[in-house]
């Protein structure tokens, strides 16, 4: 048909499983790196993040007490899901990012064998960072890291997607709940992520993602009294500031991720420590013999 106009998508936001438009109505023009128009895409307002806070919050228990192996299967799942479709994510990447589709490839590949490792950590972390601990009562003493609760995720502007998986992975594997923040440099994959998540076995909730401008993001997961933890890797000093300068009012813990945008594709970004950052260590006593 000559003189076609393509319909541009509207991509909306991922709160509690759901797909929805912003609360304030407000749409953005995502850009290619050149300068070239791509689809619109919601922008999150303060409502929009505390639907997310709350649907977190009723998502977190439940998935909190999923068997390890389960939420190993839900994070493999997740990856075989985007193994079928990383054609057209790969076509996300390429295009708003301005690599050609063969490092764009590249890139979604180590994407699924990222949350292929970190799914295989769900049943071991538990053994290697808890304790028996010894004491001289006739008691075992038991430490086991448990998860915070519901956790901000903000992630860099380079490499697209890659830092996001790396940073969600190993906060929701624990049993956290999160909220993620995406670059608004470039949104369009994390948002098309959403879709394949939807599609996955994931329970609604446990996976919240919000395009923005982060410093608009910045003071509300900060200031939020039912957000547990922050995991910046933005890079940026000011949203850093900001979300310091909230935490320090309401103590929930802030975390700082520093890679290079090479670091994200080897081991720097596959470290089980960082299950660790959003966990707490819980300490239980048991008499011997009962």
């Amino acid at each position: 048909m000559a003189n076609r106009l393509n319909v541009r998508k509207t991509y909306k936001l991922y709160i509690g499983g759901k797909f929805a438009r912003s609360e304030s109505g407000r749409v953005l023009m995502a850009t290619s790196p050149s300068g070239e128009d791509l689809d619109n895409y919601s922008h999150a307002s303060r409502k929009d993040f505390r639907d997310s806070v709350v649907a977190a919050r009723k998502a977190q228990s439940g998935w909190a007490k999923s068997t390890a192996y389960l939420k190993g299967q839900i994070l493999y799942r997740a990856a075989e899901m985007l193994e079928g479709r990383q054609d057209d994510l790969a076509k996300e990447v390429s295009r708003s990012h301005g690599v050609t589709m063969a490092k764009a490839r590249s890139g979604v590949a180590t994407v699924i064998d990222r949350l292929v490792y970190y799914a295989g950590w769900t049943d071991k972390y538990q053994q290697i960072f808890g304790s028996v601990n010894p004491v001289a009562t006739s008691h075992f003493n038991f430490t086991t890291p448990e998860p915070t609760g519901v956790v901000v995720i903000a992630a860099p502007d380079e490499p697209v997607l890659l830092p996001m998986i790396s940073l969600l992975a190993p906060v929701i594997l624990s049993g956290n709940a999160a909220i993620v923040i995406p670059s608004p440099n470039a949104p369009l994959p994390a948002l098309s992520f959403a879709e394949i998540l939807a599609t996955s076995d994931l329970p609604g909730g446990v996976v919240n993602i919000l395009a923005g401008p982060r410093d608009e993001l910045a003071k509300h997961a900060s200031e939020h009294m039912d957000v547990n933890a922050i995991v910046d890797a933005t890079g940026n000093a000011a949203f850093g500031t900001t979300c310091q300068a909230g935490v320090a009012t309401n103590l929930k813990r802030y975390v700082k991720r520093s890679l290079n945008a090479d670091d994200w594709f080897g081991e720097a970004a596959e470290d089980p420590y960082w299950i660790l950052d959003t966990v707490e260590q819980k300490t239980a006593w048991h008499p011997i013999g009962v």
